[in-house]
């Protein structure tokens, strides 16, 4: 487990077992996590320790053996992967496009002694089933509207683990490897923030509030489907009403997956695909058939998340300044030299400290609670697009507070989402200063058309105390 961290509704897992079942093997389940990752810290490693948690009790009754592995130091886990793979038939991972780890499933296959398969379990359609990369959401939209029926029809196993025979005996792990690499003991995944602080990771990023695991993963998507998603429509641009699922932190580090949060909204919806239209232009609205709010959520889910999933596979170096639109640079580049109101290094943006509370909000709640909200992203990376030198200094200054602080950071949506900035799955718009024809984003217009005044209350100034 690298990235689907979780026993639901997981593809890998469930060809890990089918090729047990097929073998007569044993499974093992190895879930590590290495400590010099870019951006490792108190608050990322806390939360995947909190979903460990989780994986040790859902795994207690299974008849897989589950090996959590944490390096305590730089380096500790070299070699587990290959001393595993002597005693395997196969190994199976995730396969997943974003951060270090296709490099890290290449070095795999280099180190394992036996067949490796890294399987999809990303989304709802398979990348390899796209063929290509995408430019805009609309085109992108239609392509969901023409193939995901048939996808609909592979839905992975919601509990995959009842699968193995009562023959599948819970043989233990070679003793020196046990020896070698010991599995991380349960009093350190009681205390999880406790045992984040003896790691050498960074230590200024403090854990928050929200935690990690399927269990809370799970929990918080019913809360969404009871309280929120009826108003998701009308309401989720609004800051201070606060109705997102808040689900990509668990999206994220796989906690929870696409097709569980797509079934739990389908069932509430009381839908089956004899619903869906059968027109497949990329129009956003009409096609699913459901209610207002569903369909909007649904178009996050599947299109914009998947779109990014889409970019990261089929885009190389996807997020970077050289892969936005040829028209978005031009025209960034044609105003470079235009006067800045206001100009700020990272050191000010990461303090909060710029001279407009609109934009200082959303930074204080993503340094807090590790998440900020959605609509007040985009203006977040607009207004630093606006008050850097260049767009390339403006997009590293996103990339690197989004990946220090966020839980969803790491991710294609994020590196998505910040490119979108800069005009990726945009199109020109009037021109302006500094913009040229990208899309602008305001304060002043944020103040106008959204509630803002308990989320400025609670945000714009100064730094709340550190979670503990």
């Amino acid at each position: 487990m690298i990235t689907a961290r979780r026993v639901r509704f997981n593809f890998g897992l469930q060809r890990a077992v089918e090729l047990a079942r097929e073998l007569g093997r044993p499974l093992i389940i190895l879930e590590a996590l290495r400590c010099d990752y870019r951006w490792a810290s108190d608050r990322l490693h806390t939360f995947v320790l909190e979903g460990m948690a989780d994986n040790v009790k859902a795994t207690a009754k299974s008849r897989g053996v589950y090996y959590p592995y944490v390096e305590r130091r730089a380096g500790d886990a070299r070699g587990l992967l290959h001393a595993l793979s002597l005693h395997a038939a196969a190994v199976v991972t995730d396969w997943y496009p974003g951060f270090f780890i296709p490099r890290m499933l290449d070095a795999a296959a280099r180190k394992v002694d036996c067949r490796l398969e890294a399987v999809d379990s990303n989304g709802l359609i398979p990348l390899a089933a796209h063929g290509r990369a995408f430019p805009s959401a609309r085109g992108y939209r239609a392509f969901v509207q023409r193939s995901l029926r048939q996808h609909l029809q592979d839905f992975p196993d919601a509990e995959p683990l009842q699968a193995l025979p009562p023959t599948a005996a819970r043989r233990g792990l070679p003793s020196h490897i046990i020896k070698r690499w010991p599995a991380l003991e349960a009093n350190a995944l009681r205390a999880p923030r406790t045992f984040a602080r003896t790691l050498p990771i960074d230590h200024t990023v403090s854990p928050v509030e929200i935690q990690g695991g399927s269990k809370r993963a799970a929990s918080r998507l019913h809360q969404f489907i009871q309280q929120h998603l009826r108003r998701y429509a009308d309401d989720h641009n609004h800051p201070d009403l606060d109705v997102t699922s808040r689900l990509s932190p668990y999206l994220h580090f796989g906690h929870i997956s696409a097709h569980d949060v797509f079934a739990s909204i389908m069932t509430a919806e009381r839908w089956t695909t004899r619903r869906l239209s059968s027109a497949a232009r990329g129009a956003r609205d009409g096609w699913w058939n459901t209610s207002r709010s569903a369909e909007a959520f649904l178009d996050q889910l599947v299109v914009w998340r998947e779109l990014a999933y889409n970019g990261a596979h089929y885009v190389p170096d996807y997020g970077s300044y050289d892969t936005l639109p040829q028209w978005a640079r031009r025209t960034l580049e044609c105003h470079q030299s235009d006067p800045r109101t206001h100009v700020y290094d990272l050191d000010t943006f990461d303090r909060a400290t710029t001279h407009d509370a609109v934009w200082n909000a959303p930074m204080n709640q993503l340094k807090r609670e590790g998440w900020f909200h959605g609509y007040m992203r985009m203006l977040w990376g607009k207004k630093i697009l606006e008050w850097s030198d260049t767009p390339a200094d403006a997009l590293g200054i996103m990339e690197h507070l989004m990946n220090r602080y966020s839980l969803d950071g790491r991710d294609p949506v994020s590196s998505a989402s910040y490119a979108w900035v800069l005009g990726m799955y945009d199109r020109p718009w009037p021109e302006r200063p500094v913009f040229g024809v990208v899309r602008s984003m305001t304060s002043e217009s944020a103040r106008r058309k959204l509630k803002l005044k308990r989320y400025l209350a609670t945000y714009a100034a100064g730094d709340a105390p550190a979670q503990s």
